[in-house]
């Protein structure tokens, strides 16, 4: 099975949004305080801690528009917060019991028949059993109830 990588927001992305960007809906993005469970943030991959202050948006983590290409809300910290980097390594963010892990092509979209509702301690198993397949590209954890972008797995690249 390949080795995978946990892919968070670019932080170019992150520093736009928290410089006033506009959001995928040319909005900019709501303030507000966590109240300490459920705010996880799309960039250090971590949770929002309550008294925190975040930033609600709208993300469409895709390079285009197309039918695919979904959009939804998101949470990120307010403040500076480092990407996540920790590779393999399940994101501490994701706290729920599962999430849908679903394949997507190089052309960013969807490869029917990938999309699963899995076992959050299952997620790494599953991103590696759909990278084993050529058309799929990378994969992306999403929210089981409200289908939220939570990241991005990809192929680890090969080591030298």
């Amino acid at each position: 099975m390949p080795d995978i990588r946990f892919i968070p927001m670019p932080t170019d992305h992150a520093r736009a949004f928290r410089s006033g960007g506009s959001d995928s809906y040319g909005l900019p993005p709501e303030p507000g305080i966590s109240p300490g469970t459920g705010y996880p943030c799309r960039h250090c991959l971590g949770p929002i801690k309550q008294g925190e202050p975040y930033l609600t948006l709208a993300y469409r983590p895709f390079p285009s528009l197309q039918p695919y290409a979904e959009t939804g809300p998101i949470f990120i910290h307010a403040e500076e917060c480092t990407a996540y980097d920790k590779a393999d390594v399940l994101p501490p963010m994701l706290v729920s019991p599962d999430y849908i892990v679903r394949g997507y092509g190089d052309d960013d979209r969807i490869v029917y028949g990938t999309g699963a509702v899995t076992e959050t301690a299952l997620i790494t198993t599953r991103a590696r059993e759909l990278l084993e397949r050529p058309e799929i590209a990378y994969v992306h954890v999403r929210s089981a109830r409200n289908n939220c972008f939570q990241c991005r797995i990809d192929r680890a690249l090969a080591k030298p």
